[in-house]
């Protein structure tokens, strides 16, 4: 039904798929077997619904109940491994398979970074930052993307992305990589907002003055709604706000 012609029909068939794979925020076993499928409807099917069921792949291949705008919770992705889901199988073994079905088929969302719809190319690469094989050459497709990129949400998505990927095979370099966007004061301010909020995830550092001040300006303020368009933030408020809640989770955890 998702492969329908069909806008209408297709559109119900995800809905249903959104409460059967990724029930009230929690992937179910068969999310995993499901990939495969949903990837390759995802290249041919109805491009209306083309950003919305890579958005389902990625949130299947990831922690349960996004939302957690921590410095240790964004840009995580594996489970607790002692959920255990519906049937009584660790939720994490189903995230990982997940993501290896990804990495499976990689060569579907990297086809899909270059889609003429910015909401394809950002959840292209909501997908792609899940990769657990050919990590190198990801990294290199989302650098070269974000190189090219003109849509100002699609690269703070690249940004974030390239940061969890990092983040989950250990790149020492993503770290020096973001400090240099967020301290240049020439990037774009929603480059700069988006590299802080990666090198804060990336380090145990405390957060320098300098940002802490970029940051907690009123100025960055403006860019709430833009980051409401970012894969990662949106589910961080449900008040649409998500950016302000990131920023204050990460630099004051403490804070009632």
């Amino acid at each position: 039904m998702l492969a329908a012609d069909d806008l209408e029909t297709a559109d119900r068939a995800l809905s249903k798929l959104w409460t059967t794979v990724h029930h009230q925020g929690s992937t179910i076993e068969v999310a995993a077997l499901a990939v495969p499928f949903l990837l390759r409807i995802a290249a041919t099917g109805h491009p209306g619904l083309r950003a919305d069921t890579l958005i389902l792949v990625a949130t299947s291949a990831r922690c349960q109940h996004l939302g957690d705008g921590t410095r240790e919770g964004l840009l995580r992705v594996a489970e607790d491994p002692l959920m255990v889901g519906s049937l009584d199988c660790p939720v994490d073994w189903t995230i990982q398979a997940a993501r290896d079905a990804v990495a499976s088929d990689l060569h579907l969302p990297l086809l899909l970074l270059t889609d003429p719809d910015p909401r394809v190319r950002s959840a292209a690469a909501f997908v792609l930052a899940l990769a657990t094989g050919e990590v190198t050459r990801v990294a290199s497709a989302l650098h070269e993307r974000l190189a090219a990129e003109d849509d100002p949400a699609v690269q703070v998505t690249l940004i974030l992305a390239i940061a969890q990927l990092a983040r989950e095979h250990r790149d020492a370099h993503a770290s020096g990589w973001t400090r240099n966007l967020w301290s240049d004061p020439g990037r774009p301010a929603h480059v700069r907002i988006g590299a802080g909020l990666a090198w804060l995830c990336l380090v145990d550092d405390p957060a320098p003055s300098d940002l802490h001040s970029f940051l907690t300006d009123p100025d960055a303020q403006r860019h709430s709604s833009l980051f409401e368009q970012v894969p990662w933030i949106r589910p961080v408020s449900p008040g649409g706000d998500g950016l302000s809640w990131c920023i204050r989770d990460m630099l004051t955890p403490d804070s009632p």
